[in-house]
């Protein structure tokens, strides 16, 4: 009889994964709200300058809280500007957008990004494209249809131009992700992205001469945008160590209808059903991918 090597045992715990999702699917919801709540007095590259420093004195924080220092080192910068300039311009569309467009529309355009994953992975990540995949990424532009209604009576606006484009540059942000950690950890992804896209930050709000400090009333809003998002997706990689994908990823679709309902209660956005059948069809077809193989999810706000 063949012993069983105990490092390829793969335990499942199904209900401990759903439970960490729904601090994802807090922290992601949390990340929504603050960015509304805050861009009536800054701007989308302000926003990015506060939200990153936070990030930067948290990771610290828990890199040398968890003995793991040594491995923020300067090696694969050009890897790290690259994935890091990206997520930087999909995060300033995502900010961009939320000011435009209903909540729940936002998201559901955002759950596209893997099955653009899945369109371009064979390109640039040298993985294969099975039929199955491919159908999958036609169902989830079937989806995109449906909730953007590009051929309606107010057609592409630009606040959907902007969530589509921000799906893009997630997807181009997983890519670059998953090929940087195949040479370094994530504490040290973590640490690049928050000093990069700090720096981004900086530049690009200061490029006018001035940067707006966060005013009392929405100070505490910006402490929350700096943490939501590590927790979200913490959270998020937690969940998926415990459970695989084709089950996480119909938990994390939950995100879609809170939100729906937090926009319809507290700004009065309307309860949109072809939006809520587009996200359905999206989720139908992301679950297609995630179970066809050993697809990853990449939930970058």
């Amino acid at each position: 009889m063949t012993p069983v090597d105990a490092s390829r045992v793969v335990v499942h715990r199904p209900v401990a994964a759903a439970l960490w999702m729904i601090g994802s699917i807090i922290g992601f919801t949390a990340l929504a709200i603050s960015g509304r709540e805050i861009g009536a007095t800054l701007d989308t590259f302000e926003m990015m300058l506060y939200r990153s420093l936070i990030g930067v004195a948290v990771v610290v924080a828990i890199a040398a809280a968890t003995g793991r220092l040594a491995e923020i080192e300067p090696r694969h910068l050009g890897q790290h500007a690259l994935r890091n300039v990206i997520h930087f311009v999909g995060q300033n569309l995502w900010l961009y957008a939320l000011a435009l467009i209903p909540l729940a529309q936002l998201f559901a355009l955002e759950f596209s990004s893997p099955l653009i994953v899945a369109l371009t992975a064979p390109f640039l990540l040298s993985e294969r494209m099975t039929r199955i995949k491919l159908i999958a990424v036609l169902l989830g532009f079937c989806g995109i249809l449906i909730v953007a209604r590009p051929f309606g009576t107010g057609g592409l606006s630009i606040g959907l131009i902007a969530a589509l484009l921000c799906a893009f540059a997630f997807a181009g942000t997983a890519i670059a992700t998953k090929r940087l950690t195949r040479v370094t950890s994530v504490i040290g992804i973590l640490f690049w992205l928050a000093v990069m896209q700090s720096i981004l930050g900086l530049v690009c709000a200061g490029f006018d001469g001035d940067i707006a400090w966060p005013e009392m009333q929405v100070l505490p809003w910006v402490i929350v945008m700096g943490l939501a998002g590590l927790v979200a997706h913490f959270s998020l990689t937690k969940a998926l160590s415990l459970a695989p994908a084709s089950i996480v990823t119909p938990v994390d679709f939950l995100r879609l209808p809170v939100i729906a309902l937090i926009g319809t209660a507290f700004y009065a956005e309307p309860m949109d059903f072809w939006v809520l059948a587009g996200g359905c069809v999206i989720l139908a077809a992301n679950w297609i991918n995630v179970s066809a193989g050993r697809g990853f999810r990449s939930v970058t706000t």
